[in-house]
């Protein structure tokens, strides 16, 4: 089994420098307030991180409070401010770090040709004064600076050499080589770091960073090169996001140095188990949610289809999964099942529900299952249940409850709660209303639904997509009653409606596993 979190020493170390507040905010569609940046935050210290980038403090009033924020709250992290490479920038970053117990100014100016001249329109001799002067007077403000060469990779070897070295000789405890629009490749990435750790006079007094973007779709792979060539940080973010295609994935990178320690013989501080809280946490405050093939945090990451691959899994998981979905903080693997799933799987998702079933009633209800999973593209333990049971609904709800009538209301006019009145039908003509209150009308419908049914259920996860094509919103709730999970899906052309609709399905789903496994789990019934 992985440990998730062990003592380093500074050869076998590489330091996470987490971007996402900074070079993941700024790409489109990720923008943050500073609430959504703490709350990130918070993640990235329970991760244990090594160094939080809290933002670029001189790019905005906003930017400033933020990092300002993040440096008077969160302890543990070295906390860090971008600056580009001017007196105003590094003085701004200085007032913003300054509530943080463990400061970093990190900044940049641009070397390669194409910055020199279409850019900056400097001269190498101007840029090599200018890094001696700036960075001097950044260590007089920090004592931990880094420096970035922008465009790293598309500027000459032996000019980078001579900006990596004045940089040095001004005091810059950290040398970052940006791959700034992922071009490079891992050979010449992990061949450029140890040219420059061989070369670069004063190379051993400082740490080299890798920071790759995502262009070509080798960020991570890039990243774990640098490694190889000597780089002992990996600037990087969660879910990869970041300027165009996105950084270095924060996950895949701290996951693969954990899962190939045999190859790489490195190690992070991070406690993997936090790995996926952080991942849910960001996907919550960007509304940009984890696409499901997300390798270590998607939702297809430890799940299996395949009936070949579900038999393995039951009989030792080793067979198919390199890592514990737990060493991440995921549930435990998880069988869908599907048009391509088997009847051991049938039967093992079937006895997980708490029913007991001989290998006859598999056999029974088997046909029936790939007829309803040729026509859906997953089969829900709801589905299940019905298959066991034989209690379907025709109108395909597993429990008892229809919706009748939803009422939301809020009034930003007045000191009134958002609230909500529910009306629901149970099968046996028993019609029954609730009006709750909650932090906002959706929230109050939930609670009002949970009031009626009985079931003490609360969101674990609520995902609506709009279909603009069709004119729908799809929703899919997942609620947790007492530790366990259940899941309902809904179509509607209003996005409350699809909401309320998906949480409904799955208290019917609780409430049909509930009632039925009472009198059946008993293996003479089934």
């Amino acid at each position: 089994m992985m440990t998730t979190e062990t003592k380093t020493t500074d050869d076998d170390h590489v330091k996470i420098f987490d971007t996402t507040l900074r070079d993941g905010e700024q790409a489109p569609g990720f923008s943050m307030s500073t609430d959504a940046k703490l709350i990130v935050a918070r993640a990235l210290q329970e991760l244990n991180v090594d160094i939080i980038e809290a933002g670029f403090a001189a790019a905005s009033p906003g930017d400033s409070a933020s990092v300002s924020a993040v440096a008077s709250e969160i302890e543990g992290p070295t906390i860090c401010s971008l600056s580009r490479l001017n007196v105003a920038d590094i003085e701004a970053s200085a007032r913003a770090l300054e509530p943080a117990k463990k400061k970093r100014i990190h900044t940049f100016i641009g070397t390669s040709p194409t910055h020199r001249d279409a850019k900056l329109k400097m001269s190498k001799i101007q840029i090599l004064d200018k890094i001696s002067d700036v960075v001097k007077f950044a260590v007089s403000v920090c004592d931990d600076v880094e420096f970035s060469p922008e465009d790293a990779i598309r500027t000459e070897r032996d000019y980078l050499i001579e900006a990596i070295e004045a940089a040095i000789d001004a005091g810059a405890k950290t040398i970052n080589i940006p791959d700034t629009v992922g071009y490079t490749t891992t050979e010449e990435i992990l061949d450029l770091f140890s040219f420059l750790k061989e070369n670069a006079k004063g190379a051993e007094d400082v740490t080299f960073s890798t920071h790759c973007h995502d262009d070509l779709g080798m960020a991570v792979a890039n990243s774990l090169a640098a490694v190889r060539g000597g780089a002992r940080q990996i600037e990087c973010a969660i879910n990869g996001i970041g300027e165009r295609a996105g950084n270095c994935s924060m996950e895949e990178a701290v996951m693969a140095l954990a899962t190939r320690r045999d190859f790489y013989k490195l190690e992070t501080q991070v406690k993997t188990t936090k790995i996926y809280q952080a991942s849910v946490a960001l996907a919550r405050v960007t509304h940009n949610p984890i696409p499901r093939n997300k390798a270590i945090v998607g939702k297809n990451a430890f799940a299996h289809e395949a009936g070949i691959h579900q038999h393995g899994i039951l009989a030792d998981r080793r067979t198919y999964e390199i890592m514990d979905a737990e060493s991440v903080g995921m549930p435990s693997n998880s069988i869908v099942l599907g048009k391509h799933s088997g009847k051991h799987a049938v039967a093992s998702r079937v006895e997980a529900l708490g029913f007991k079933v001989s290998k006859q009633k598999v056999e029974d209800i088997f046909p029936a299952f790939k007829s309803l999973a040729d026509t859906c593209r997953e089969v829900t333990d709801a589905d299940l249940v019905k298959l066991v049971t034989g209690n379907g609904k025709t109108d395909g709800r597993a429990g008892p409850w229809r919706m009748r009538k939803t009422e939301l209301h809020v009034d930003f006019e007045d000191d009134t709660r958002p609230h909500a009145r529910i009306t629901m039908e149970h099968d046996n003509g028993d019609r029954r209303t609730v009006t709750h209150e909650g932090e906002g009308p959706i929230d109050a419908a939930f609670a009002a639904v949970c009031t009626i049914a009985d079931v003490p259920g609360r969101i674990h996860v609520l995902d609506l997509h709009h279909v603009a094509a069709e004119g729908v919103v799809r929703a899919e709730a997942v609620i947790d009653v007492e530790g366990k999970h259940f899941s309902g899906k809904s179509e509607e052309v209003d996005i409350a409606d699809a909401a309320v609709a998906a949480f409904v399905a799955a208290v019917n789903q609780a409430v049909a596993i509930r009632v039925s496994s009472v009198p059946i789990n008993n293996e003479a019934v089934i």
